[in-house]
């Protein structure tokens, strides 16, 4: 489940990830003047309508309705160039908005890109403990909805915070310079509008912080239930399923009714305050035009009132959107703390300076006193009664092509070994070498590429049979990949599919049963490494005897001249293995031949007398 404290975020602006941020936006630099120079000329068009209404008015329209002494024709001919230089500015300002909009548009998917490819590319950086710790509906999150987040404050928030600025700027420079008195008496509303914002900020920073980390939950759970759907419909739990996902879903949904309740009194009272504003300059205008207390009638025309009105309510909506800049930016922290979070996660597993390549690879493989912990809080002085070893001082040397089985019961660090070769994790002591190079010496990708793995639970991507097997490397030619399901036995079963090799695998491969899945996954391991070291990791436990002994009969071959691992449950499949080592409880008991465990009577015959009387009590 998403920890409540690690999807929170408690301050509303943080100056080093708004830096951050902005590194994403630095390289769009020509989109950012542009969006910034269109929002100038907007903020620069939007007051000018107000005036130009105002000149309609006071120049025409009253001295029209007047009956004053200049000609009727002259002053509709007036009006009516008034009316098309109005239309001709609104085209020119649709002009410049399309503008802005389709910029700004275009600096936020590009950051947005950017952003979601240094995350994806992060998380296949990071070692698989990383995974281990955190639920993928999380890290989804990140590459989805706190992604989106950063856009829309870039899109709806930093170019609106500018816009809106230049905006005020400008109408109250206007403001003052039509009628300084009417401007302040508008403005005397500012100071509790400013109140106001600052009060409902506070509640929907608060609420949107929830929401966010409700989310998340909910996320998390979604994913687990669809990736776990076999074992929720095989034990029934869809009622209990659905209870425990309605539970996360209604407080995600009390989450947001929370944030809808403070943004819906925020509304109103932001629409209040504007008409506030409107009644004190209608009051104090009309004693002006009527020349109450002694003012002298006709100090404001009818046209400066109407502009001021209009001027006072476009004023409130620059306000009002630099208030939901302000969420926005919530939003974005909130976010980029949690993505930036990702970003600045260690790579413990990583290339160090100078690491070297085996451009002569034979495929000897030792451990030397290694002890190993999933745990990443162990370290080399533990004690070694810690219950959190899984490997305990293990010394084990495999020479080039010879063939070992790894055998034990569940939990004896069997899997932990095939790990540690490939380096997916660091050993706390001892070192795992190969070709008397230690691992953490040697660059990742240059190890791996040695290494071919079968695991138990195969993972199939969406995409063809054959882009399944090749990984999508246009390199690997179709030849080798024919060769290599010949060798397994999986080359009819897929010329007898109707696309053959361009059949369409789907999500996991849900249309293939367990044992074609194994087959396909032993045919992409020696198709990816057709010459070098082998490292299977129960690759026969799911499939039936059939299946199982075309397996055998292609290990056979292929295991010739390579450096071979294997682990199975069942001994028959490692009867013929060259050496079999046994483990208990993350240490080395036994080892040797098949015939020579059984001969020495220790824990690996009793394994064998176990399974055989299992089997014959099964028959």
């Amino acid at each position: 489940m998403t920890r409540p404290d690690t999807d929170a975020y408690q301050k509303g602006f943080d100056a080093h990830l708004v830096r951050r941020i902005l590194h994403y936006v630095r390289p769009y630099l020509p989109l950012v003047i542009g969006g910034v120079l269109l929002a100038l000329l907007i903020s620069l068009a939007s007051p000018l309508f107000a005036l130009i209404q105002r000149h309609a008015i006071d120049s025409y329209l009253s001295p029209l309705a007047q009956g004053q002494a200049r000609s009727r024709d002259a002053l509709i001919s007036g009006l009516t160039t008034t009316a098309l230089a109005y239309m001709g500015l609104k085209v020119v300002e649709f002009a410049l908005q399309y503008g802005f909009i389709l910029t700004i548009g275009y600096l936020g998917q590009n950051v947005l890109r950017d952003i979601r490819a240094d995350v994806f590319g992060k998380l296949q950086r990071l070692h698989l403990a990383y995974f281990d710790q955190n639920p993928v509906g999380r890290l989804i999150t990140r590459v989805t909805s706190d992604v989106d987040a950063i856009n829309q404050f870039i899109t709806g928030g930093l170019v609106s915070l500018i816009q809106s600025t230049f905006i005020i700027v400008v109408y109250v420079v206007i403001m003052l310079s039509v009628n300084w008195r009417l401007a302040l008496i508008s403005f005397t509303v500012l100071p509790v509008l400013f109140l106001a914002t600052r009060f409902f900020q506070t509640r929907l920073r608060d609420s949107f912080r929830v929401t966010r980390t409700q989310q998340a939950i909910v996320n998390s759970k979604l994913n687990e239930n669809i990736t776990g759907m076999l074992t929720v419909q095989l034990f029934a739990r869809q009622k209990r399923s659905a209870l425990d996902f309605n539970l996360s879903n209604r407080a995600l949904l009390s989450a947001n009714e929370n944030s809808v309740k403070w943004f819906s009194l925020f509304m109103p009272v932001v629409a209040v305050l504007s008409q506030v504003a409107v009644a004190l300059i209608l009051y104090f205008a009309a004693r002006q035009i009527l020349g109450v207390d002694g003012v002298v009638a006709g100090a404001i025309t009818v046209g400066t009132l109407f502009a001021f009105v209009q001027l006072s309510q476009q004023l409130f909506q620059p306000i009002q959107d630099l208030a939901d800049v302000f969420n926005n930016l919530q939003a974005a922290m909130a976010s980029s703390e949690r993505i930036f979070g990702v970003l600045d996660t260690e790579e413990a597993i990583q290339d160090r300076v100078g690491a070297k390549t085996l451009p002569d690879f034979q495929g000897r493989v030792t451990f030397e006193g290694v002890w190993f912990a999933y745990d990443q809080s162990v370290t080399g002085t533990t004690p070694d009664t810690d219950d959190r070893w899984i490997l305990r001082g293990i010394d084990l040397d495999i020479r080039e092509g010879e063939s070992v089985a790894l055998v034990g019961a569940t939990g004896a660090g069997k899997t932990s070994v095939t790990a540690l070769v490939s380096r997916f994790y660091d050993v706390q002591r001892g070192a795992v070498k190969v070709d008397g190079v230690n691992v953490c010496d040697l660059q990742q990708h240059d190890l791996r590429k040695h290494v071919g793995v079968v695991l138990q639970d195969v993972f199939l991507f969406a995409g063809t049979i054959e882009s399944n097997l090749t990984l999508n490397n246009p390199d690997i030619p179709h030849e080798r990949v024919v060769e290599a399901c010949r060798y397994v036995g999986v080359h009819d079963y897929i010329l007898s599919l109707e696309h053959g090799y361009q059949t369409e695998v789907r999500e996991r491969g849900a249309t293939l049963s367990t044992g074609q899945k194994q087959l396909l996954a032993f045919a992409r391991a020696l198709i990816q490494n057709p010459d070098i070291l082998l490292v299977l990791d129960e690759a026969t436990a799911n499939v039936d005897t059939e299946t199982e002994l075309r397996i055998q009969a292609a290990l056979e071959r292929v295991m010739r001249g390579r450096t071979s691992i294997i682990i199975a449950h069942r001994l028959s499949t490692i009867e013929h293995c060259d050496r079999i080592v046994v483990m208990r409880k993350g240490r080395i008991v036994e080892q040797g031949s098949h015939r020579q465990l059984l001969d020495k009577g220790g824990y690996y015959a009793r394994l064998h007398r176990l399974q055989y009387a299992q089997g014959d009590a099964a028959d």
